[in-house]
C-alpha cells in the first residue's frame, strides 16, 4: 500500500506530515519501513516520556489489557485510584481528575474556575478568564479561544466568550486588567511551548500569584507540556516554588497513551460534584497503568538525570554559529537560528537521522526524558553539525 496516498485518500487532512513513515520504536530510536534508525528528540511532541516501548510500561499495559480493558466511571478501579494517589502525593495537591487530553485538562480546569465564582460570588459576577499572549491551551472551542494567538482565532465562528490576553511577563498590563471585577482566573503556561518554547520571567510569575491573592481570583498551571519531568521537577511550579490552585497535564503523563489529569488544591478540590462534569474514557485501566509506570520511574535521581542532559543540550548548542538564542528549562529546548529557518534544520536533522520539531520560528527539542547519554551525544553532535 502506498501509505502516502492512502493517508491522503482517506484521513482528513488536517496535518502536515513530515514524508516520513516510522513503523517500531525502542527506546529513544525510531525506524522507518527500510530500517533506517533515527535518534528521537521529539518525544512523539512531549507524550513518550519514557521513550518508545519501555519494557517496565510496556508489560504493565498489556497485563492490564488481558485484565480489565475498560469499564467507565460508574464503577471503581484501582489503576485509576493507585494513579490519583501518587499523583496527589508527588505533588502535594488534594484531588486529581483523569480525561483524555490536554484540552479536555484544561476545559475542566476552566469549569472549576468558573463555578468556584460562581458558587461564592453568585451567577454572572466573575466569569472570565485572563490568559497570555503567544500562549497554546488546545484545540476545543473554549481552548481555542483562550489561546492567546490570533492566527487560531479564525474560521470557526462565533468563539466563545469570557477571555482576555495580556501580554506575557508585563506585570503592569496584567494589573490593570485584574481590576475588571469580572475576573475568576488567570491561565499560563510556565514554558509556552508553540508558542516558541520561551519560559516566563520568575519576577512575573511571582506578581501573578500576588496580585491573584489579593482578589481571590484562581492561578491556573496549564503543565500539559511542561509537567511530568520535563523541566528537571515533576511539575513547573517547583521550579519557582509556587502552587498554583489549579494544575493541568497531559503528554508524558501516559508515556504513550491518551490522557489529561487535572490537579486540584485545597481551595478547588470540591468545587466540582455529582452530575458537574465527567467523562467516558478518563481513568481508563489501561492507560492508568501507563500513567502508574510513569509516576514511579519518576523520582529524584530520575530528574537530576533531567536537568544534567538538559543543561548538556544547552550548553552544547549555544555556541553554534547558526544559534542566536537557546530557550526553555530542562528537557524542553528552543533554538532561535540564523541563515537558516527552523523548517530546514529539521528536514536536515531527518536526512542525518535526527527527528526535531519546530515552534513557530524556532526549532523545539524534547526528547525522550530516559534517553541513554550515547545516543543523545551523538544526536546532538549530529544537530552541531547542521548548526556549525
Amino acid at each position: 500500500m502506498d501509505i502516502f496516498k492512502a493517508d491522503k485518500d482517506y484521513i482528513i487532512n488536517t496535518y502536515k506530515r513530515f514524508p516520513l513513515q516510522i513503523v517500531s520504536g525502542k527506546g529513544a530510536v525510531a525506524y522507518d519501513e527500510h530500517g533506517k534508525q533515527y535518534i528521537d528528540l521529539t518525544s512523539g511532541i512531549g507524550v513518550n516520556s519514557l521513550g518508545f516501548c519501555n519494557d517496565d510500561w510496556y508489560n504493565a499495559v498489556c497485563n492490564q489489557a488481558k485484565t480489565l480493558n475498560h469499564t467507565s466511571n460508574l464503577y471503581y478501579t484501582l489503576p485509576q485510584v493507585a494513579a490519583a494517589k501518587k499523583l496527589t502525593a508527588a505533588t502535594e495537591y488534594s484531588k486529581a481528575f483523569f480525561c483524555n487530553s490536554g484540552a479536555e485538562a484544561n476545559e475542566c480546569a476552566i469549569k472549576i474556575a468558573r463555578k468556584y465564582s460562581f458558587d461564592k460570588y453568585g451567577y454572572g459576577n466573575r466569569n472570565k478568564i485572563i490568559t497570555l499572549t503567544d500562549s497554546f491551551h488546545g484545540r476545543t472551542m473554549t481552548t481555542l479561544t483562550a489561546t492567546g494567538q490570533d492566527v487560531f482565532h479564525n474560521y470557526f465562528f462565533p468563539f466563545a466568550e469570557g477571555f482576555a490576553y495580556c501580554k506575557a511577563n508585563d506585570s503592569q498590563m496584567l494589573e490593570e486588567m485584574l481590576q475588571d471585577e469580572t475576573v475568576c482566573a488567570v491561565m499560563f503556561e510556565f514554558v509556552q511551548g508553540e508558542g516558541g518554547v520561551k519560559a516566563l520571567d520568575e519576577n512575573f510569575i511571582k506578581d501573578i500569584f500576588a496580585l491573584c491573592r489579593e482578589k481571590d481570583i484562581l492561578v491556573i498551571a496549564d503543565e500539559v507540556q511542561s509537567g511530568i519531568g520535563r523541566t528537571g521537577r515533576l511539575l513547573t511550579s517547583q521550579v519557582f516554588d509556587v502552587k498554583p490552585d489549579i494544575t493541568t497535564l497531559a503528554k508524558g503523563l501516559g508515556g504513550g497513551l491518551p490522557v489529561g489529569a487535572v490537579l486540584t488544591n485545597e481551595k478547588t478540590a470540591e468545587v466540582l460534584g455529582y452530575s458537574h462534569h465527567g467523562t467516558t474514557f478518563g481513568g481508563n485501566p489501561i492507560v492508568m497503568a501507563g500513567v502508574n509506570v510513569v509516576l514511579e520511574k519518576i523520582d529524584d535521581d530520575f530528574l537530576t538525570e533531567v536537568r544534567k542532559k538538559g543543561k548538556f543540550i544547552k550548553d552544547s548548542l549555544k555556541s553554534c554559529n547558526r544559534v542566536e538564542e537557546v530557550t526553555g528549562l530542562g528537557m524542553m529546548i528552543g533554538l532561535k537560528v540564523k541563515d537558516i529557518t527552523a523548517a530546514e534544520v529539521v528536514s536536515k536533522g531527518m536526512e542525518d537521522g535526527v527527528l526535531m520539531l519546530t515552534a513557530k520560528d524556532r526549532v523545539r527539542l524534547l526528547p525522550p526524558l530516559n534517553i541513554d547519554w550515547d545516543l543523545l551525544k551523538q544526536a546532538i553532535s549530529i544537530v552541531k553539525e547542521i548548526l556549525d
